[in-house]
């Protein structure tokens, strides 16, 4: 069965987010849009959590759906049920700490096969750090104990580094991150079966970099309201449930690619200083010496020119067995 997934959203306990991101507007957006597989976003969160136990009910194995209180309380159905929309457990964490005298800023994209797990695993994060104040919890954890807790949490568990080339707050950034997956996670990279590329960049400037080719890169949407979800998501051929999911993004077979941003609208693709509205590609800025040319302050090192600095690869080199990709406005 062919269907589109969008894996990585927010509820409306994260910071900058809708107040319509609850459940009913989000299943309702995701059918309008033609997306059977939605994230539920934020699972840390003590009172998103208890929504979720309490508005979802087991449809396929690891997936939830929409109770049917819920689903008749919406009253519309436009295209896909809001019923038949399926939600999988999954949580973005965001961790700071240092390593290797570097402050390292890193996000990553946790799915649960089962509440059970969920819960496992929010247990372990409470006892670290405050995973209350925002769905999006900040922890002084390493991303290698990190993705350790996930692991242990249940033998389905599975973590993906969040929009990897993002300045800030991303495994590959300029900012705060490192120069490989496995310099990150260490020696449980190997856990590690897939990235998630950021609305910044797409496929092809992620084969320019040989080291990435093991990974399945997928996208999605990061949305904070319903609006924004599926403007990235991910095409799958298999059984709707979590394990057929899992064993897709892992083996490849099943997975179809990734529908796009134009990675030019993405926030970070050039390098630039925001407070002076300065937005340039890497070769200007290049010559500018990386600093702004209003101010004369550094510039902030976007995706295309962390990407170049990483690239082993020209530009329009297909590695083999890398999946296809659409982009659309």
């Amino acid at each position: 069965m062919k269907f589109f997934a969008d894996m990585h959203i927010h509820s409306r306990y994260s910071r900058a987010t809708s107040r319509d991101c609850n459940l009913v507007d989000l299943a309702r957006a995701a059918a309008r849009k033609g997306i059977l597989v939605l994230g539920t976003g934020d699972f840390t969160h003590p009172a998103w959590f208890r929504e979720l136990q309490e508005g979802l009910e087991p449809a396929s194995p690891g997936l939830f759906r929409l109770k049917k209180h819920l689903a008749a309380a919406d009253g519309r159905e436009e295209g896909r049920s809001v019923r038949d929309v399926l939600f999988v457990l999954q949580v973005e964490i965001s961790t700071i700490y240092k390593k290797d005298g570097r402050t390292r800023k890193v996000h990553h994209v946790i799915y649960a096969p089962s509440f059970e797990a969920a819960s496992r695993l929010r247990n372990t994060l409470d006892r670290i750090g405050n995973i209350e104040s925002d769905g999006r919890p900040i922890l002084g954890l390493d991303s290698r104990d990190l993705l350790e807790i996930v692991l242990e949490s249940d033998s389905g568990a599975y973590l993906i580094p969040a929009h990897i080339w993002t300045p800030w707050f991303s495994v590959l950034g300029d900012k705060s991150g490192f120069e490989s997956i496995e310099e990150c996670y260490g020696d449980l990279a190997e856990h590690i079966f897939a990235v998630e590329t950021g609305l910044s960049s797409d496929p092809p400037m992620n084969w320019r970099v040989s080291s990435l080719d093991r990974y399945r890169l997928v996208s999605n949407s990061d949305a904070h309201s319903p609006a924004k979800l599926g403007r990235e998501a991910c095409v799958f051929d298999c059984e709707p449930d979590y394990f057929a999911i899992r064993r897709a993004l892992e083996t490849g077979d099943g997975y179809l690619g990734t529908v796009e941003f134009f990675p030019e609208e993405g926030k970070y693709h050039y390098d630039g200083h925001r407070k002076c509205n300065i937005c340039l590609p890497p070769a200007e800025a290049r010559k500018l010496g990386g600093r702004c040319p209003v101010c004369g302050k550094p510039l902030t090192v976007g995706v295309m020119h962390r990407v170049e600095d990483l690239a082993d690869r020209p530009a329009g080199i297909q590695p083999a067995g890398a999946a296809p990709f659409r982009s659309f406005i």
